[in-house]
């Protein structure tokens, strides 16, 4: 029984206690962390940049899970594969060459990733499969923290993974927005991989008990 790969979305941190978190997140069973980069224009708000990247850098030990949140991501791949992300997300809905961005990415040395919107549809994915190496499925609207789960990203989840599965695509799940204990196995048994985790983590009075218990949150399956 294999267990997740837990992100923690540094969007849910402490800015004034920044670095106490990254040692914290280094001491915890995390797989990433999870870097959120938002324009204002893409999606109502603006967070991160090249300085905090930098910042982070130095201090986490953890692979960077870059989300850009971005019009024309084209613009700034580079740039983040250089401050060292491992895994670059791109969302579907702001690539107009989405095949020719994803190349770019893996030609740059890191992972290929395509976020989806909630109200986009995985089927238009299909032509680019061969390109992709993690699908970041959206389970709020993107922009904020601490919005609400929504229910209908499990049906989704199922259908992505009967699509990949179809397609003998090995790219791996990822679910970013309300996830928790509460969501967390229903998210796996549909076949998420990857869980990102702000508030559920960050929130937390133990952050390492926190990711811990997302980490092993994947019951066996009935005999």
């Amino acid at each position: 029984m294999t267990q997740p790969f837990i992100a923690p979305s540094l969007l849910a941190a402490d800015f004034a206690n920044l670095q106490r978190d990254l040692e914290l997140v280094n001491r915890s069973e995390a797989d990433y962390l999870h870097f959120d980069v938002m324009d204002g224009i893409f999606v109502p708000n603006i967070s991160f940049g090249f300085p905090l990247l930098e910042a982070v850098r130095r201090h986490c030990k953890k692979p960077l899970d870059v989300h850009l949140m971005i019009t024309d991501p084209d613009r700034y791949i580079e740039a983040f594969a250089e401050g060292g992300a491992a895994v670059i997300h791109v969302h579907y809905e702001a690539c107009t060459h989405l095949h020719r961005t994803l190349t770019r990415i893996r030609e740059l040395g890191c992972r290929a990733g395509v976020a989806l919107n909630p109200h986009t549809p995985i089927t238009g994915l299909v032509d680019v499969l061969e390109q992709i190496d993690v699908i970041l499925i959206m389970s709020v609207n993107p922009g904020f923290g601490g919005q609400s789960f929504i229910p209908h990203t499990i049906q989704k989840i199922t259908g992505l993974k009967q699509l990949l599965v179809a397609n003998q695509c090995p790219a791996l799940i990822e679910v970013d927005g309300g996830v928790s204990l509460a969501n967390a196995q229903a998210l796996l048994t549909a076949g998420t991989d990857v869980l990102v985790a702000g508030n559920s983590v960050f929130g937390a009075a133990d952050l390492l008990d926190a990711i811990y218990q997302l980490k092993n949150s994947r019951k066996p399956m009935m005999a």
